[in-house]
C-alpha cells in the first residue's frame, strides 16, 4: 500500500538516522576532517599529496582514506601504482563546512563566517 511512497530520511523516526550516526563517527576524527577540507576544492589528489598537506605518514593518511572510502565518502580512480581520491558527493563537503561554522559559534561573538557575503563560504 506505502511501498511505492518515497522514505523520508529526515522523519525522527527514519531508518536512516543509525547510518547518519555512523557518517557522524566517522568524521569523528581530526585527520578525517582534514582530508575533507584539503578535498573539498580540488578534483582529487593522490596519498602522498594528501600526506605532504597533512604533514602525516603517507601510510597513516591511506589507512583513514580506506575508512572513508569504505563509508562510500571518498572515491578513487587509479593510474598506474597511484590511487587519486576525491569526495563521492558534496554532502561530506557541506557537513564537514557546517561542522566548522558551528564550531565557530562555541567562541562566542560573531562566528568569522557570519562576516563574509553569500557565496564567499570556505
Amino acid at each position: 500500500m506505502d511501498a511505492d511512497k518515497p522514505i523520508c530520511g529526515r522523519e525522527v523516526d527514519s531508518q536512516y538516522v543509525e547510518l547518519a550516526v555512523e557518517v557522524f563517527s566517522m568524521l569523528a576524527d581530526a585527520t578525517r576532517v582534514r582530508i575533507i577540507l584539503a578535498l573539498r576544492d580540488v578534483d582529487e589528489l593522490s596519498v602522498n599529496h594528501l600526506a605532504d598537506i597533512l604533514d602525516k605518514p603517507p601510510s597513516a593518511v591511506s589507512q583513514h582514506l580506506a575508512k572513508l572510502r569504505l563509508a562510500r565518502i571518498l572515491s578513487t580512480r587509479q593510474d598506474g601504482q597511484r590511487v587519486f581520491y576525491r569526495l563521492e558527493n558534496e554532502h561530506a563537503r557541506q557537513l564537514v563546512s557546517d561542522a566548522i561554522f558551528q564550531a565557530e559559534h562555541s567562541l562566542g561573538g560573531v562566528p568569522r563566517h557570519h562576516h563574509v557575503q553569500t557565496g564567499e563560504r570556505s
